[in-house]
């Protein structure tokens, strides 16, 4: 096979077609480009508009209220912490307290506490927690409750009991008032 023969002025003609088609496919390319540009720049001016309309004065109202809420959510929190915090000490100090009464032979009529609060004690800081109790029976046995009560609390001791004896003779005859202090190692 022989290769075809190009005159001079085929080649050029040749070349020139080559070079237009390539100018065409250049111009039809970056016509493509600058209408794609156009309506990019259509859309972002009509995004800009609708920013710049846009009410934002509910928002940031409906933002502060939402900080707000937040706020007072923490502080919720924080008081419902504490208040577990209280729970379990409360509910260790009155479950020893009736294990002792248990012990000497004694009924708790009513036993309460106070909020637990915080003092420091010989420079270390401390939880304390107030139990106001009021308990029947024997004189004798409430005496060794009492005393059991200042034994078996490493960190509190009876502030103070105010026993009376309505009926020596009777079992449930003598009640005592006391009060107690129960001290615990706050941690900080």
């Amino acid at each position: 096979m022989k290769g075809l023969k190009f005159s001079k002025t085929g080649l050029l003609i040749l070349a020139a077609g080559i070079f237009i088609v390539g100018l065409l496919s250049l111009g039809i390319t970056r016509y493509g480009q600058i209408s794609e540009e156009s309506d990019l720049n259509d859309e972002l001016s009509l995004s800009e508009a609708r920013l710049n309309n846009m009410e934002l004065k509910p928002f940031q109202l409906q933002l502060a209220e939402l900080q707000e809420q937040f706020t007072d959510s923490a502080s919720q929190l924080e008081e419902a912490k504490s208040r577990l915090v209280q729970s379990v000490v409360s509910v260790n100090v009155t479950a020893k307290i009736y294990e002792i009464s248990y012990y000497h032979n004694v009924i708790i009529d009513t036993i309460g506490t106070t909020k637990i609060q915080t003092e420091v004690y010989n420079g270390v800081n401390c939880i304390l927690i107030n139990v106001n109790a009021v308990v029947t029976g024997e004189l004798s046995h409430i005496i060794d409750f009492i005393a059991g009560l200042n034994d078996n609390f490493d960190t509190g001791f009876v502030r103070s009991s105010q026993i009376s004896i309505t009926d020596e003779t009777a079992e449930d005859g003598t009640t005592a008032n006391i009060i107690m202090v129960v001290y615990s190692y706050s941690g900080s």
